[in-house]
């Protein structure tokens, strides 16, 4: 268990407490396809104020402009805000103590300027200027803007999973502990411990990894900029795990610690399961599980947050990408 819930009896546990201990166990489903957000009351009016989630609806229906694309894959700021949502997180371990995690500090606490996060300037600029839009006036805060953003995000990458998401982090400005991300040379068996130490199991780990599906590289190998690490950038789909593990178009570019990974043999089953043919459904709910988790880590009030999935676009769950015939000759 991670944050306040290692510490709290059953009887002390909230509604929201209760369920997180219950999705982090495996006893509760981690996504939600049903709750929707209704009749939205006007951003500035009493019945809004008096919703904690009316001022989230209004902001994710602003991201999941800026996030969708024509073609209907998932823009580069969309794989990128999924991707700032990581490395915010994931800057915390069980050896550092109670700094970092999903605090905003990578914001807040001008983090960007580490080479670990290249490539993330750009979102978090838009980020940025969210957070000037709606922080005074509606006490939204860099944490669980940033996390917002990941959830809307992956949710708007057509085959993405909803991921239920919650907002009442605390924010952040100290700058997390360094050297704490992983790193695309790192070893098979270097990120399966990094990951142990916060709180992520190996099955954890590859789901996770996932998401490299949407991706298209700038910064591991400059002379590919926008190479993709699959071969259907902005979508949502299990084409990352084997293709990185078999064939792939030759723009496809295999990160030497995704390759590592597919075949060790802490991992290569559950890269396999997820690779395969009814791997789609299994890897939407791990990688949930997974990243609900994560989205926590850090954070030592989660007993007192409030869930506010109902803002989230709802998910895209079959897609033929119009434009695909274009990309496979750029591929």
């Amino acid at each position: 268990m991670i944050g306040d819930l290692l510490s709290l009896k059953s009887n002390q546990l909230t509604a929201t407490g209760r369920s997180v201990q219950s999705i982090l166990q495996g006893r509760e489903t981690p996504v939600d396809t049903a709750s929707a957000y209704s009749a939205v009351p006007d951003l500035d009016s009493d019945d809004c104020t008096m919703d904690t989630c009316c001022v989230w609806k209004h902001i994710a229906d602003e991201m999941y402009t800026k996030f969708r694309g024509e073609s209907g894959r998932c823009t580069k700021y969309a794989r990128a805000a999924v991707r700032l949502g990581f490395h915010d997180a994931a800057s915390w371990s069980k050896s550092t103590g109670t700094g970092g995690g999903a605090d905003g500090s990578i914001l807040l606490g001008n983090e960007l300027i580490r080479a670990e996060h290249d490539g993330l300037q750009d979102v978090g600029i838009v980020i940025k200027k969210w957070y000037d839009k709606y922080h005074r006036d509606y006490g939204v805060g860099m944490a669980d803007l940033i996390q917002m953003g990941s959830n809307v995000a992956t949710v708007t990458c057509p085959l993405g999973p909803r991921v239920r998401t919650y907002v009442g982090r605390p924010d952040s400005t100290k700058p997390a502990p360094s050297g704490l991300m992983p790193d695309p040379n790192d070893s098979a068996d270097k990120l399966i411990e990094l990951f142990r130490n916060k709180t992520i199991t190996p099955d954890g780990l590859i789901a996770l990894i996932g998401a490299h599906t949407t991706s298209q590289q700038h910064f591991f190998n400059q002379n590919r900029d926008g190479a993709p690490q699959d071969s259907t950038p902005g979508v949502w789909d299990i084409n990352f795990y084997g293709e990185t593990k078999g064939n792939a178009p030759k723009r496809v570019l295999k990160l030497p610690s995704d390759i590592a990974l597919s075949k060790n043999p802490a991992t290569a089953a559950i890269w396999d399961a997820f690779a395969s043919r009814v791997g789609q459904e299994a890897w939407n709910l791990a990688y949930a599980r997974e990243y609900i988790r994560l989205s926590l880590l850090g954070v030592y009030n989660i007993n007192d947050l409030t869930e506010c999935t109902k803002v989230l676009p709802m998910p895209v769950t079959s897609f033929s990408p119009p434009d695909q015939d274009a990309v496979n000759q750029w591929l």
